[in-house]
Order: structure tokens, then C-alpha cells, then sequence
């Protein structure tokens, strides 16, 4: 079994923040962002670490940021080791591939959600209401069907517990209509570019979630993009209508877990090795197809 970072400690580097996955450091006017291998399911980090899951989602989010600077600006500043404060410089070899200095923004109260197919929670909703988010359907449609239309349904950033879906008038009423309106026509633009670049290298991204900051005034996009934690990625020629889909996320770890029937609270299980390698080389082979490039 691969070697997993589960969590780091800089000692003279101020810790800003410990998330589920995230380890971020104060350095000064920018912030270094550590992505480790931790994984969460159902609200809770697992004891297993998941080997490349930091570099995956940290070197995809660096893909998509390039390619994606012309709809908006990002945090992005360096993920070259050369930049690592000389505090760091010993660290470089467990910190690469895996790090972001990123400039500092005022971040905004409101998680982004761009959904192009009706899948979880959403599909939940849609068998209730009709509709998702409040957002009406047509009628007839099935589990992981493509909407007519990608659809922006905003949500709270909670601190503790599950975030909540809120109206666009309610995103409004957070952030002002003109910011709403930016991120709301932003996020739908960069779920469409980014959802056509990845079907045509076999994946489909049902849905994402972006968050947004101020930076110099301007709509920046922050945290992580379009990665296998932050969207749903489908295997394009495996797509089903009809039923729930195979995926390159943590779907196959919620799966597992909802095998043995975990009642989500502690204590929390340990993954079997299987588990922890197939979901490994999920990670990997998301980073593969996205970039065309195989994982170094």
C-alpha cells in the first residue's frame, strides 16, 4: 500500500484552517493550500488515507484554473516547489504536486452548484416536488437524465452539518444582486465549457460546485474546480439513463459504506484495502482522462 499524508504540521507556519480534506497556512498575502489524502463520507473524515488523492485533486484543479482563466480569474499564484517559502524547502518532496500558494480573497457566504443531470439530491427533490432547488422540470424524467438546461442552485457554506439550499433571491439577499448575478452566470459558463471538454475525453460532469471570492474587486474563483470531490464524473460510455451511475468520485466509498450499513456515526469505519486501491485508482484515472496525462 502507497504512503498517504493524513495531515501536516509546519511548525513557525500560522495554521489557518484543518478542513476534511484541506490544510491551509497564513503566508502573509498569500496562503498556502495542502491537499492530503484524508477523505470524507457522510460528514465524517474516514481513518483510511486514499493514496494520490491530494495530488489528484490538487494538479485538476490547476488544469482546470488555466484553462478556464479567460471566463474568470482564479486564486491560483504557484504550485512549483521553487515558490515554497524556505521554511518548506525540506518539505518540498512531500509537498509536491499536492500544494497551492494562492492569493488571499474575501470569501463569499454562498456554494456555487451547477447541476446538468438529475442525480442525488436533486433527483430526490425532482420525485417530490417536480422540480429541484424550486427550479420546475418538465415531467418524465428519470434518474440521471440530462436536464434541457444546466441549472445554478445555490447553497449556505456551513461550518458544521450539511449545507443548505437556498433560492437565488435568498443568494441575493447574502451577497447583492450584481455579485449573485456574476456568480450565478460564471458558474453556469464554466460548467458548460468544462462539461464539454470532458465528454469529449469520456466523462460526463453531472454536476459541480464552485465557491467565489473578491480579489482586487474583482469575481475570483477560489478552493478547488472541478474535481472528482467537488462534481460528479461519469464514465461517458457506461451513461445509463434510469438508474444511478458508476463514478469516478467518492460515490464507490459512500456505496461500500451503505453496504455494511453504517448508521454514520461513530465509531467509523476502516476501509478494506480494496476499497482504498480501487478508490485510488478512480482518483487516477480521473486525473488521466481530464489531462491526458497519467499521474508522475
Amino acid at each position: 500500500m502507497q504512503e498517504v499524508l493524513k495531515q501536516t504540521e509546519y511548525e513557525g507556519l500560522p495554521l489557518i484552517s484543518r478542513g476534511k480534506v484541506r490544510d491551509m497556512y497564513d503566508l502573509g498575502d498569500d496562503v498556502l493550500i495542502v491537499v492530503t489524502d484524508r477523505l470524507s463520507a457522510f460528514d465524517h473524515v474516514l481513518p483510511n488515507g486514499i493514496p494520490d488523492k491530494g495530488r489528484v485533486l490538487n494538479l485538476i484543479s490547476a488544469f482546470w484554473f488555466d484553462r478556464t482563466a479567460h471566463i474568470v480569474p482564479n486564486h491560483l499564484k504557484s504550485i512549483d516547489t521553487a515558490d515554497l517559502p524556505e521554511a518548506l524547502k525540506e518539505n518540498a518532496a512531500e509537498l509536491a504536486g499536492r500544494f497551492t500558494i494562492a492569493h488571499k480573497a474575501d470569501m463569499l457566504p454562498v456554494e456555487c452548484i451547477v447541476r446538468g443531470y438529475l442525480s442525488g439530491s436533486g433527483w430526490k427533490d425532482y420525485r417530490r416536488t417536480g422540480a429541484v432547488c424550486g427550479i420546475e422540470l418538465p415531467g418524465g424524467l428519470v434518474e440521471s437524465d440530462r436536464l434541457p438546461e444546466p441549472i445554478f442552485t445555490p447553497s449556505t457554506k456551513a461550518d458544521l452539518g450539511h449545507d443548505e439550499n437556498i433560492s437565488f433571491e435568498q443568494a441575493a439577499g447574502m451577497v447583492g444582486e450584481a455579485v449573485a448575478v456574476g456568480i450565478r452566470d460564471t458558474s453556469l459558463a464554466l460548467y458548460r465549457f468544462a462539461a464539454g471538454y470532458a465528454l469529449e475525453r469520456g466523462i460526463i460532469i453531472a454536476d459541480t460546485k464552485f465557491e467565489f471570492g473578491m480579489l482586487d474587486g474583482r469575481l475570483t474563483l477560489c478552493d478547488e474546480a472541478l474535481t472528482p470531490d467537488s462534481s460528479r464524473f461519469w464514465p461517458a460510455d457506461r451513461y445509463e439513463p434510469g438508474k444511478a451511475q458508476p463514478s469516478f468520485d467518492k460515490q464507490y466509498v459512500r456505496d461500500y459504506l451503505l453496504s455494511i450499513n453504517w448508521d454514520r456515526e461513530p465509531p467509523i469505519p476502516t476501509l478494506p484495502d480494496e476499497v482504498v486501491e480501487n478508490t485510488s485508482s478512480k482518483y487516477r484515472e480521473a486525473y488521466r482522462l481530464i489531462t491526458g496525462q497519467d499521474l508522475s
